[in-house]
């Protein structure tokens, strides 16, 4: 299953830098990740400091 962000993301852009496929960009009020380009490989959650990506 994909990963999601939760309200927990606190916009530090973390997560986009490190996704291998560019399935994350900025949204309105947090990151987003596009469920369909998400290879659910992980990279953002290891990389997020308040663990914000969270598999669906």
């Amino acid at each position: 299953m994909a990963y999601k962000i939760t309200d927990a993301c606190i916009s530090c852009g973390a997560c986009e830098a490190e996704c291998p496929v560019g399935a994350i960009s900025a949204g309105d009020d947090r990151y987003q990740i596009d469920p369909a380009a998400c290879i659910e490989c992980g990279a953002c959650a290891s990389v997020c400091p308040v663990e914000a990506p969270v598999q669906e």
